[in-house]
């Protein structure tokens, strides 16, 4: 049964439409409002969410109008789970005691996350700066999130969570502080600048201090037996369940995520983004020990999901080699920017990157606990961490 509510913003010249399904959306109207084809808001790559990944996530989609013209567009996630599963040691951001003993003790929480689970970046909401300004943008999304939240007949989110904005967009975002959601920071997204004078890799080698450049000529000696291969659609169904193990094990070993892709999303997204999908798989001895995903944007490479056999990663240097080919990949494409993403801050910095303070806002469903959250949204801070600097010179 078709699912979806036109509303009228309360205070705003805009209305709405939101949807629990891909093919209810109107195609066109959708794609108007995403001008720049942000990948992560294109309807192929949520629809591959949705196919994959809707028994564990519910998906709503926004699609905001003023009069006729379609002027902006919102994804979120519907996702529930026990604080028992959370392993605090490694969530993207400090969590003070208190919080952990208000909010996280024994219970279930669910949460309406207008973002994207699976990618940092302001992947959740985009609207024509054309025709809306900030202000009346992020006052519209608040309304429509919030009466989303309402139309859950039970067991209602007891949070709305937007995640995440990059430092540029801050001025704008905090809009949405006027409608009582708390600011907060997670930890760094590690970023590389791609420098202009870097044609081919040797360049980017050329550029590093002598420390650095002999690091990575050691990760390259270590891994020379590691072939890393192109992988298709096809090559990804045939190993697929390597894939989800190797990608599990990393799951489980480092970054916090509450959701989980696996294979077969994969496999969907090669198939639809085609060379913007670019998935490599590193074999040893003809046996798959690791691969990595990457997003190809406008100009950024956005580095996504790895998998590691952590058996052999120490000895040929398998993590370190990946970031290293990150960076090939992105000067080959030709990009501004790699995007390496949170954690392991002291590595990504040895091949360059440098941190981004991202943040997030987070609103309880209930007034009483929204204002509750105040003090307690404030005792989250970044973990602490340390960077390096291997270039030469300071580079922009």
């Amino acid at each position: 049964m078709l699912e979806k509510i036109k509303n009228k913003c309360k205070s705003t010249s805009l209305r709405y439409t939101y949807y629990s399904h891909i093919e209810e959306i109107p195609k066109a109207k959708w794609n108007l409002a995403n001008p720049n084809n942000n990948i992560f808001l294109s309807l192929e790559y949520l629809k591959t969410l949705e196919d994959t990944l809707s028994e564990t996530i519910r998906f709503k989609y926004i699609l905001f109008y003023h009069k006729e013209t379609p002027v902006a567009i919102a994804a979120t996630q519907l996702i529930k789970f026990n604080s028992a599963q959370l392993k605090f040691q490694e969530f993207p951001c400090r969590i003070s005691d208190t919080i952990k003993n208000t909010l996280f003790k024994n219970l279930d929480v669910k949460v309406l996350v207008c973002g994207n689970l699976f990618s940092c970046g302001e992947h959740g909401f985009v609207y024509n700066s054309d025709k809306l300004n900030a202000k009346e943008a992020f006052e519209s999304l608040s309304n429509a999130l919030r009466e989303i939240r309402k139309s859950e007949n039970t067991d209602k989110p007891s949070f709305i969570l937007l995640k995440e904005f990059w430092p540029h967009s801050f001025d704008n975002s905090d809009y949405i502080k006027e409608h009582d959601f708390r600011e907060f920071e997670i930890d760094v997204n590690m970023v590389l600048n791609i420098h202009p004078d870097w044609k081919t890799f040797d360049d980017y080698l050329g550029s590093m201090r002598t420390k650095f450049r002999t690091r990575a000529k050691k990760v390259f000696k270590n891994s020379e037996k590691i072939v890393v291969k192109d992988f298709t659609a096809e090559d990804i169904d045939m190993f697929q369940d390597k894939i989800n193990e190797l990608y599990l094990s990393v799951i489980e070993k480092a970054d916090f995520k509450i959701g989980k892709l696996n294979a077969s999303t994969f496999k969907s997204l090669k198939q639809i983004l085609n060379e913007s999908f670019i998935f490599k798989g590193y074999f040893l001895n003809e046996k798959l020990v690791g691969f990595t995903t990457s997003f190809i944007l406008d100009d950024v490479v956005d580095a996504n999901h790895i998998g590691i056999d952590y058996d052999y990663n120490k000895e040929y240097d398998i993590y370190q080699k990946m970031l290293y080919d990150y960076v090939d990949l992105a000067i080959s494409k030709k990009v501004k920017e790699l995007r390496l993403g949170r954690t392991a801050e002291i590595i990504k910095s040895c091949v360059g990157a440098k941190p981004v303070e991202m943040k997030l806002y987070v609103r309880h469903g209930n007034s009483i606990s929204n204002t509750l959250l105040k003090p307690l949204v404030e005792l989250i801070s970044p973990n602490d961490y340390e960077v390096r600097n291997p270039f030469k010179l300071q580079l922009d």
